[in-house]
Parts: C-alpha cells; sequence; structure tokens
C-alpha cells in the first residue's frame, strides 16, 4: 500500500507503508458479512472473489483453511461453507474440514426473483447444491 501526499494537486512524494499488502481470508469475509445488510454482503464476496483470484494456489489455500465465526445468519455461514469447497474444488484441493458440516434443511435462493431461481436450479456448483444454497455459478465470478 502507498501513502500519497498531495500539494497543490501534484504528487510531492510516496512512502511505502509499514503494513504490505494481505489478500481477505474467508475468516476476515465472515467478520465483515456480520454487520453488513444484502448489498454490501454482495460487494464484500466479489472483493474477496477478486482478491482470492489474483493469489497463487497454494496462497489461495491459506485464505480457505481458518473457520469464519458465525455470521449470525445460519444462510450465510452454510454459503461460506459451500464457498470454500467450491474454491478449493477449483483448485484440485480437498475443501477444508470445517466446511462439512454446515448445510441448510431448508432450500434458500439468495437472488430470489422468478429467473434467477431457475438460472441457480440449473447453474448452481455441487458444493452449494448439496447444501441447499442455490446460486448460478455466475453470480460468483468477478468481471
Amino acid at each position: 500500500m502507498l501513502v500519497i501526499e498531495v500539494a497543490c494537486n501534484t504528487v510531492r512524494y510516496m512512502v511505502a507503508s509499514a503494513r504490505p499488502y494481505r489478500p481477505m481470508s474467508l475468516a476476515r469475509l465472515g467478520r465483515l458479512l456480520a454487520d453488513a445488510d444484502d448489498a454490501l454482503r454482495w460487494r464484500l464476496i466479489a472483493e474477496f472473489l477478486e482478491e482470492f483470484s489474483w493469489e497463487p494456489s497454494p496462497a489461495r489455500l491459506a485464505l480457505l483453511t481458518e473457520e469464519p465465526a458465525g455470521t449470525g445468519d445460519e444462510r450465510w455461514d452454510v454459503f461460506l461453507a459451500a464457498l470454500a469447497e467450491h474454491l478449493a474444488a477449483r483448485d484440485g484441493r480437498a475443501a477444508p474440514s470445517w466446511s462439512e458440516s454446515r448445510s441448510l434443511r431448508r432450500l434458500w435462493f439468495p437472488f430470489n426473483t422468478r429467473a434467477a431461481r431457475a438460472d441457480a436450479i440449473v447453474r448452481a456448483p455441487a458444493a452449494f447444491r448439496r447444501r441447499g444454497v442455490y446460486v448460478a455459478a455466475e453470480e460468483l465470478q468477478v468481471a
């Protein structure tokens, strides 16, 4: 991270920050989701996915290892478990052990319109479907 000091609309100098950049972990994402409304949650998920995509494979696995604390909403807790399994599988790795026990008893469609539901039923990744979370794979991609 660079700190930029501006004077009279010109950059005077840049100083390297003492704290290096660290991508968001799934555990940190869980903490952020706890205090957010649904719109902010999806922006945070998109940010996590963007940061995750830029990391090399071994570093990506480390971002999934720590179990997220509860968000206060079982649906989002299960979503995080499904996301961890889905992302690990994309890298050819097993899901973190903490994610195995999380699933919903009742199906959940985070995007609950007729079109979104139909799309999610057809295109939800296996890690999400088996936990009762129906979200289309396209919703998990960052443009």
